[in-house]
């Protein structure tokens, strides 16, 4: 039904792109937040949320696709434990990553921006063991 290889490398790829992000967002952007200023936060916090949108939608979405096909087509636990780190990273996103950026819209507050830093900390780490994971089962199964 679908290409086996293209699947993976098209998941592997998605999955190497978010890790690299994340730790980027976790290292750099997070931790700059705190030095916008107040006059400004509001406007920079929108723009943020905005424009990441652009920039993680598609491969998350693609990722996820593709996960859920690998979990069909292959049915072995390679492909449910990768399932399973993202579904994962999705509830952090949802559950602690994006209320801690509906607070922020309205004013920086130093709470909100330790919890963020803080918590994103789950989605850079299971980004990290995803890729070695889908890097491992790519390793495996590809021919």
């Amino acid at each position: 039904m679908f290409d086996l290889n293209g699947v993976l490398l098209t998941h592997l790829i998605c999955t190497v792109y978010m890790t690299g992000l994340i730790w980027f967002v976790q290292v750099v952007h997070y931790p700059l937040m705190s030095m916008v200023g107040e006059a400004n936060y509001q406007t920079f916090q929108r723009a943020h949320m905005r424009q990441t949108t652009w920039v993680v939608g598609p491969p998350m979405l693609l990722e996820a696709l593709t996960a859920v096909v690998l979990v069909i087509q292959l049915q072995n636990s390679f492909a449910i434990v990768g399932l399973g780190l993202l579904v994962g990273i999705w509830l952090s996103t949802a559950c602690l990553q994006v209320p801690q950026h509906q607070a922020l819209l309205s004013c920086f507050d130093v709470a909100h921006h330790r919890k963020l830093v803080r918590s994103n900390w789950v989605r850079t780490v299971l980004w990290t063991i995803r890729t070695l994971w889908i890097g491992a089962s790519y390793a495996a199964v590809s021919f």
